[in-house]
């Protein structure tokens, strides 16, 4: 049986349930994409200049930035919309069962995520995925972002394994690549407007949705 890692923002969780917040601020929900690459990009740079932030920090840096561009004014009570929102993210439609069948046929379970710990455990809760995770990781516990290998390297030991017998499971090409310097195994999963890398190694597994996962284990 496999040990299986999963990302949680856009893997498991739909971003798109943040569109609603981002039309009310600026009109239109496509910055949501521009906003949520500048948090990568923001996370990806903190990581190689070897500094580290809060997640929820990284994201309202962004959101600044946004409104600096599009000429709106962003103060706390926007930020605190967004984050509000992005504790509430749904799933994908068929993450739940997915899971759940994943955990039924014995796989082991964990996520790691660049969220912070009280954003996580309400992410999970709102998104119906907190029985299914009693292990979860948030890169805080590791003072350091995905995709710092040290990130994955601190999950394993924590999860009691080498790194090549956990297979992290992600729709961005950053994070596996990240894990794959670590030694884990990887597994992508093809979210609208996500496609592998071609600079980096190409992942152990790729399958266009969860539910087709099972099958490839």
């Amino acid at each position: 049986m496999a040990l299986l890692v999963f990302d949680l923002n856009e893997t498991l969780l739909d971003l798109a349930g943040l569109d609603p917040a981002f039309e009310a601020l600026f009109g239109e929900p496509r910055v949501r994409g521009e906003w949520f690459g500048q948090v990568v990009g923001s996370a990806l740079t903190l990581g190689v200049t070897g500094g580290y932030r809060p997640f929820t920090e990284i994201a309202a840096s962004a959101l600044a930035k946004m409104g600096r561009i599009h000429g709106v004014a962003i103060g706390e009570g926007e930020v605190a919309r967004v984050a509000e929102a992005l504790r509430r993210l749904p799933p994908h439609p068929e993450v739940p069962a997915a899971l759940a069948g994943l955990r039924s046929a014995g796989h082991r379970l964990a996520v790691l995520t660049n969220s912070p710990p009280a954003t996580l455990a309400a992410q999970l809760t709102n998104a119906g995925l907190d029985e299914l995770f009693p292990e979860r990781f948030s890169v805080a516990e590791f003072g350091a972002l995905k995709p710092a290998p040290a990130v994955y390297r601190g999950t394993a030991q924590r999860l009691g394994v080498e790194p090549a017998a956990m297979t992290m499971v992600a729709a961005h090409s950053w994070d596996l690549a990240g894990a794959m310097t670590a030694g884990c195994r990887t597994a992508f999963i093809a979210r609208p407007g996500q496609v592998p890398e071609d600079l980096f190694a190409a992942p152990d597994v790729a399958v266009p949705s969860l539910d087709a996962l099972a099958g490839r284990l």
